[in-house]
């Protein structure tokens, strides 16, 4: 059996032990007493392969109400303790350490596609081409409050401090001391927002990802990638180069969140400028003590005249704007007269003194101070500009339509949303192809149309470097891109922006590529979008509508026909990829991802959407997003330059085979059993899920509504939290049941070798199988359901669950899960006693919450433990939504 890494392991147990020095303060040593007895009762309950978990739920059941909240407090934190310790072990430095998430290198995957027959030209090109884009997303799935989050950001720094071997004792004793005032620090706070984030609050949380990790991160990956292709090719990254991009729909997503209006998204992008600004700031001012050389060319010296100290004559010019341009920002921010004269708005004006800098160091011999912080800051203003990140707005294609029929009905031309898509088409385009305006000048829209018209102002009023994509869910025709390039248009916009269709559920899968195809026919749109397109695949939804197994395969179908018919119409296709943190909405392992799209789907570009807490776990210190760049830039260019080959015809039989099984399994419950919704809000925490203010988007799309009106998130969050997990295997259970009746295991695992696709799968269901738990799934249904009806559905779905592991065991010819992953089934079993009290008391607490409600009131105490309990378990899944 695979144990932790000694280092690790080493970590884990000092973090654990600080915490418990904490505990036995306050609330004390008894309390202390009763967490150990319960920790140790969670132990000895998994040791035994049948245990049913009696002796811990008899030890929580003995709980008074005042030690409730101390007991679950101490389980959260030390989860999250323990995270934080597997996080930094992905990054250690330490002399001898390979860690076990070591990121292949770029010389590595460089020689390998050498060796492939890659040439030297075409991969230089190909680099220096790249296009990858992150867009992180304000999806409510980071339950951390931000003020623990820099706590555990600096208890990170303390691990990198005590990894050496050359600590003197005083030096080791003193560091030990700061991890413990930190861990006391946040036992001592409360690890719960009470109030919900505003959509600025996430922007602005957005903004301090850049500013304490990629800020540092992205010059070092950059430097890496250059020197990297400099030894492969004999060239390095043009100065110019941009291979990654950072946009964000923290302050544009409105789609269905009401809290995103014009007004925030006006000030996301004034804070934006506001902090870029404050950076860049902070680089010149360090350039300026660097760059005290006098030599300078014949460029620098046309710009500067007879300066002694050239470069820092450009610099201090550069710095006084960049002043203005901050005080410009704050002033807008807050509402005040802003004077915006000789301030830094387009990237060219700043970059443009920069490069000017660089090329007179070149010239006079001085390369090796060129290529210093001077080219970090230039690489950095050509990747965050002076917008600092690319804001997407997001809105559903019905209320552009809605704005588009009010404009028409006011004109009198007649019902725009009763016309058939012909006729539209033919109206927007006489519109977009004419020169009059078709806002009225004494118009007065509905509230909904006015709000839409506004943020398409705000839009207009951007540099094209501010701006992402506008994205337009449940878009489905080729007159929901052509209204929003008509409203854009009429709002003030001169130049293209990106209009990105997203396509979520299984028919808007199926039909993507029709639609598309018919939006290339038209001429007009085809010059607009100058040969590129975008378009988004949505992984939620149509894995909420569909089950995990049929939407996969929908995306990858999707994916193929997308991209057959954009090369048809000789259009560069980026494909958008809006996966979640879980297998359910598209998570895993990312290079795994990347490399099992369809051949030709990953074009050298690509685009991603990270969420939540996956952004922390990424990117939320400088090394960790340094790794995650890495691997996303090598799985883009391996994907991009030798992609994996075309399934067999006899494999895509299979998995249509497969997938009519499933996704007919999976609607049987989901959508005809008249049962499944009741047992769903009854036995997982679902309507208690509100009570956490995850983020400034309500959870459903709609006040009321069933299931169907739930967001994915909160749907995915629910299972997890009481480890059925359904949403990831279910109708995979049938279909692998049905395959092994009918002999086609054998196909399968020949699959698995030949189609990565069809690998990752497997792998990412037999991840979400390890994480479930039926003795705990078990235990809710107990605790939690009266009805006789809904229980026997409980135990169907259980058995289900039994019986979809024991045939991924039989296809994979394993005795146990992960047996190819024993460091992550280690953590899990880590782990484990530490989440068991977690399950055991939510649902007692959850039971005890709807008593409350019933009578009219809650305890606050089991209120505030209840959220604990969320919060811990979803630190101990690692992935929450």
């Amino acid at each position: 059996m695979t144990e932790l890494h000694p280092d690790l392991r080493e970590n884990v147990r000092m973090l654990g032990e600080l915490l418990g020095q904490s505990i036995r303060r306050y609330p004390g040593q008894e309390c202390f007493d009763r967490i150990e007895e319960i920790r140790a009762a969670a132990k000895a309950d998994r040791r035994q392969e049948s245990g049913s978990g009696q002796r811990l739920v008899s030890l929580l059941g003995k709980l008074g109400d005042d030690e409730l909240l101390p007991v679950t407090r101490a389980f959260n934190q030390f989860l999250n303790l323990a995270n934080l310790a597997e996080q930094y072990h992905g990054i250690r430095r330490k002399r001898g350490h390979q860690s076990d998430l070591m990121v292949e290198s770029f010389g590595e995957v460089f020689e390998r596609l050498k060796t492939s027959g890659i040439s030297a030209a075409e991969l230089h090109q190909r680099v220096a081409d790249l296009r990858i884009e992150f867009v992180m997303t304000a999806h409510p799935t980071e339950v951390a409050r931000r003020t623990l989050i820099m706590k555990y950001d600096e208890m990170s720094d303390c691990l990198a401090r005590l990894d050496h071997d050359d600590l003197m004792p005083a030096e080791r004793e003193e560091v030990v001391h700061r991890l413990e005032q930190l861990i006391a620090e946040a036992w001592h706070t409360d690890e719960i927002r009470h109030e919900r984030p505003t959509a600025v609050d996430e922007a602005k949380w957005g903004f301090a990802v850049i500013e304490n990790s990629l800020w540092q991160a992205l010059p070092r990956f950059l430097r890496s990638l250059d020197l990297s292709l400099s030894e492969a090719t004999g060239k390095g990254l043009p100065l110019a180069a941009a291979p990654i991009r950072i946009a964000s729909w923290m302050g544009g997503d409105r789609d269905g969140n009401p809290n995103v209006t014009h007004q925030v998204t006006r000030k996301v992008f004034l804070l934006g400028r506001w902090m870029a600004a404050d950076l860049y700031l902070r680089d010149i001012q360090a350039l300026r003590a660097e760059l005290s050389m006098w030599q300078a060319s014949d460029e620098l010296k046309a710009l500067v005249g007879d300066s002694r100290e050239p470069y820092r004559h450009v610099l201090a010019g550069l710095r006084e704007r960049l002043v203005k341009t901050r005080d410009w920002a704050e002033a807008a921010v807050n509402g005040e007269p802003a004077d915006d004269s000789d301030i830094l708005f387009e990237n060219e004006d700043f970059i443009a003194p920069l490069e000017v800098c660089y090329r007179s160091l070149v010239a006079c011999g001085l390369e090796h101070i060129a290529n210093g912080p001077l080219l970090d800051t230039i690489r950095r203003a050509h990747t965050f500009g002076m917008p600092l990140i690319r804001l997407d707005i997001r809105q559903e294609a019905a209320r552009h339509a809605e704005a588009v029929a009010e404009m028409v009905d006011f004109l009198g031309l007649g019902d725009y949303l009763s016309w058939p898509e012909e006729e539209r088409q033919r109206f927007l385009l006489e519109e977009l192809q004419g020169r009059r305006p078709l806002v009225p000048r004494n118009w007065q829209p509905s509230e909904p149309v006015r709000e839409v018209l506004a943020t398409c102002e705000v839009v207009a009023r951007q540099t094209p470097e501010a701006l992402g994509s506008y994205v337009i869910s449940m878009a489905s025709k080729p007159s929901d891109v052509l209204s929003v390039i008509l409203l854009l248009r009429e709002s003030g916009m001169t130049f293209p922006m990106r209009v990105v269709p997203l396509f979520e559920t299984l028919d808007d899968l199926t039909g993507a590529p029709d639609s598309m195809a018919a939006l290339y026919e038209v001429e007009w749109y085809r010059e607009y979008c100058q040969g590129r397109q975008e378009v988004m695949i949505g992984y939620s939804d149509s894995s909420k509508d569909a089950g995990q197994l049929m939407a996969a395969w929908a995306q990858y179908q999707a994916q193929e026909k997308l991209t057959a018919v954009a090369n048809q119409y000789g259009v560069h296709l980026t494909l958008f990829h809006g996966r979640g943190g879980t297998v359910g909405r598209g998570g895993g392992p990312a290079n795994r991802a990347i490399l099992s799209q369809p051949p030709g789907s990953v074009n050298g570009s690509f685009r991603i959407t990270e969420q939540g807490e996956m952004i922390r776990f990424k990117f939320g210190l400088p090394r960790l997003a340094e790794q995650s760049l890495t691997l996303y830039t090598t799985a883009v260019i391996e994907a991009t330059l030798a992609p994996p080959p075309e399934p067999e015809p006899a494999w895509r039989e299979t998995m249509d085979w497969l997938t009519q099984r499933s996704l007919k399994a999976y609607r049987d419950v989901v959508r005809e059993d008249p049962d499944f919704v009741p047992y769903f809000r009854q036995v997982t925490p679902e309507q208690a899920l509100g009570k956490l203010a995850l983020g400034s988007r309500p959870a459903r799309r709609k006040a009321s509504g069933g299931v169907e009106s739930l967001r994915a998130i909160p749907w995915i969050f629910a299972w997890t939290q009481m480890r059925l997990m359904l949403p990831s295997w279910l109708g995979s259970d049938v279909a692998l049941e049905e395959a092994a009746r009918s002999d086609r295991l054998p196909a399968l695992r020949e699959m698995m070798k030949g189609w990565p696709f069809f690998r990752t799968y497997v792998d990412m269901l037999e991840m979400v199988l390890a994480k479930a738990d039926l003795r705990i799934a078990s235990y809710y249904e107990q605790t939690l359901l009266d009805d006789d009806e809904l229980r026997t559905l409980g135990e169907s779905l259980r058995s289900r669950l039994a019986g979809c592991i024991e045939r991924l065991l039989e296809l994979k010819e394993q005795q146990t899960l992960l047996e190819g992953e024993p460091v992550f089934a280690h953590s899990m079993r880590v782990r484990n006693p530490y989440t068991d009290p977690l399950h055991y008391l939510q649902a007692e607490l959850l039971r005890r919450d709807r008593e409350g409600e019933g009578k009219g009131e809650v305890p606050e105490m089991v209120e505030r433990a209840l959220k604990v309990t969320m919060a811990g378990i979803a630190a101990g899944m690692r992935n929450t939504g």
